[in-house]
C-alpha cells in the first residue's frame, strides 16, 4: 500500500509540474503580447489565491472598474494559474508577481494609495508589510459567519463594512478594537452594479434561487444546508410544476467532505432529469457565472448564514434562511437568524408553506428596518457611491501623507 500511495503522489506531483509550466507559458505568451501598461496606478487588489477561490474578486469587478476610472486600480496576484484566468475576463490590468521584491520594485514606480483584500490569506501580510498604501479589507460578502469577526481584522487600516449591523457585531465579538477607528460603512456596491447573465424565459413560473454556501473547514462554520436540506426541497419545488431552481453552489462545495460533493451531485441530477422530462421547466444549474445577476431574476431566496442571505436581503424579496442542522456551528442569534425565521431542515418537503409564510407573514413588516439596519440606504447606486467616495478620500490621503 505504501508502494501505491507513493506512486499516485509522485503522479499528483507530476502532473501539477506540468500544469503549472504550461500556465507559465500562457502568461509569458500573453505578456510578450499585450501593450505594457500606460498608467501609473493608484490601488490595488492583492489576490494570492488560486483560481479555486475566483469568486471571491470576481464579485468586485465592476466596483473597481468604476473606482479605475478616477484612481487606477491594478491586480496583484500570486499564482501563475490565476493570472492566466483573470488575463481573459478581469476588466482590469493583472500583475502577476511571484516574489515580494518584484512588488517592492513596482511599487517604487506606482502611487498606490490603497491596497485592497478580499480575502484573509496569510500571504496577504507579505504585502501588509509596505507603509505607504493604506490596507483595507474588503471581504467577499458581508454575513454573520464567525469568519466575519476575525481578530484579523485589527491588522488592516481600515476595513469597509455594510452597515450598522456589523458596527455592532465586530463591537460585540472583538476586545480592544476601535471600531470607530477602523471601520467604514459603504452599503453593498456589488448589488449596485449587477454583472450580466443568461435569459430565463418569461413566464408565469416563480424562480427559486437556491445558493448553498459551502461545508467549512471547522466544526463552527458548518453552515451549509446542502446535505440537510436540499434533497427535500428540490423535489417538493420541482414537483409543483410552477417553479423553476437557479441552482448556485458555493464553488468550494465538497472540498473538505465529500459528503457534499455527493449532495451537488444529486442536485445536479435531480434537476437535469425534471428539465428532460418538463423542458418548459428550464431549472439553471449556474457554476460559472458571476454572482450577482441572479438577484434579480428571482422571486425568492432559500440560503444559508452567508453573503448571499445578505445580498437578497436587500431586495427586499422573501428570504428562506436556513438554519444549520450542525449544533457545533456558531449561529449569531443577535444578527439576522435572530430577527427572522430560519428554516429548518425538518421544513424542507415544506418548503412551499414555508415560502408562503415568509412571503405573507409577520416579518414582511420589519424586512424594511432589517435591510436599512444592515445596508444603509439602498436607493439603486448609494452603495456604490459611498464606496467610491471613501475609497476615494482613503487614496488621496495616503497619497499626501
Amino acid at each position: 500500500m505504501s508502494l501505491i500511495r507513493d506512486l499516485q503522489a509522485l503522479a499528483t506531483a507530476v502532473t501539477r509540474t506540468v500544469i503549472r509550466r504550461r500556465n507559465r507559458r500562457a502568461w509569458s505568451s500573453y505578456e510578450a503580447s499585450r501593450p505594457a501598461p500606460r498608467e501609473t496606478f493608484e490601488a490595488a487588489i492583492f489576490f494570492a489565491d488560486s483560481p479555486v477561490n475566483l469568486y471571491q474578486i470576481q464579485q468586485w469587478y465592476e466596483p473597481m472598474r468604476k473606482l479605475a476610472e478616477t484612481h487606477p486600480v491594478a491586480v496583484i496576484v500570486r499564482n501563475v494559474a490565476t493570472a492566466v484566468a483573470l488575463k481573459d475576463e478581469c476588466p482590469l490590468p493583472v500583475i502577476y508577481q511571484p516574489f515580494i521584491a518584484e512588488t517592492e520594485s513596482w511599487l517604487e514606480t506606482q502611487r498606490i494609495g490603497a491596497v485592497f483584500y478580499v480575502n484573509q490569506n496569510i500571504v496577504n501580510f507579505r504585502m501588509m508589510r509596505f507603509r505607504d498604501p493604506a490596507h483595507i479589507f474588503i471581504s467577499h460578502g458581508e454575513s454573520d459567519k464567525d469568519y466575519m469577526a476575525s481578530n484579523q481584522l485589527k491588522a488592516y487600516d481600515y476595513t469597509f463594512i455594510a452597515g450598522q449591523a456589523a458596527y455592532e457585531r465586530l463591537g460585540r465579538r472583538l476586545v480592544d478594537f476601535d471600531r470607530d477607528k477602523h471601520l467604514r460603512r459603504i452599503g453593498r456596491p456589488q448589488v449596485d452594479v449587477p454583472p450580466a447573465g443568461p435569459s430565463l424565459p418569461d413566464d408565469d413560473r416563480s424562480v427559486v434561487l437556491y445558493a448553498p454556501t459551502w461545508e467549512g473547514d471547522r466544526p463552527s462554520m458548518s453552515y451549509s444546508s446542502l446535505v440537510s436540506h436540499a434533497p427535500a426541497m428540490i423535489d417538493a419545488l420541482v414537483a409543483t410544476g410552477r417553479h423553476r431552481i437557479i441552482y448556485r453552489p458555493h464553488p468550494r462545495t465538497g472540498v473538505v467532505d465529500p459528503a457534499y460533493r455527493d449532495a451537488h451531485r444529486a442536485v445536479v441530477e435531480r434537476l437535469q432529469k425534471a428539465n428532460a422530462a418538463d423542458p418548459a421547466a428550464r431549472h439553471l444549474v449556474d457554476t460559472d457565472s458571476v454572482f450577482g445577476w441572479q438577484l434579480g431574476v428571482s422571486d425568492v431566496c432559500v440560503a444559508d448564514i452567508s453573503a448571499v442571505a445578505f445580498d437578497f436581503l436587500a431586495t427586499g424579496k422573501p428570504l428562506l434562511l436556513t438554519e444549520p442542522a450542525s449544533p457545533d456551528t456558531e449561529v449569531d442569534r443577535d444578527g439576522l437568524a435572530g430577527k427572522i425565521r430560519t428554516f429548518r431542515a425538518d421544513e424542507a418537503a415544506a418548503v412551499l408553506s414555508v415560502i408562503d409564510d415568509v412571503a405573507h407573514g409577520e416579518d414582511r413588516g420589519r424586512y424594511e428596518q432589517i435591510v436599512e439596519h444592515y445596508f444603509g440606504d439602498t436607493t439603486p447606486g448609494a452603495s456604490l457611491q459611498r464606496f467610491l467616495d471613501v475609497s476615494d478620500k482613503v487614496i488621496r490621503h495616503r497619497q499626501t501623507v
